[in-house]
């Protein structure tokens, strides 16, 4: 094996794993940012709701 065709390979799997790990950022804010809406709607719902349990039933 030639040095010009280890320095191609050796590039390609160094774009390939970037690109892996610029999806998994990008999968992960995504994530992030959906938790973080989540987050906000159940906090908006009502504030009691939960808290109080009839017992008497």
């Amino acid at each position: 094996m030639d040095i010009a065709s280890a320095s191609i390979g050796y590039s390609q799997v160094l774009l390939s794993q970037n690109v892996s790990l610029a999806v998994t950022k990008l999968a992960l804010n995504s994530v992030q940012q959906s938790g973080a809406q989540l987050i906000e709607t159940l906090q908006a719902s009502d504030p009691n709701l939960g808290n109080i349990i009839d017992l008497k039933a």
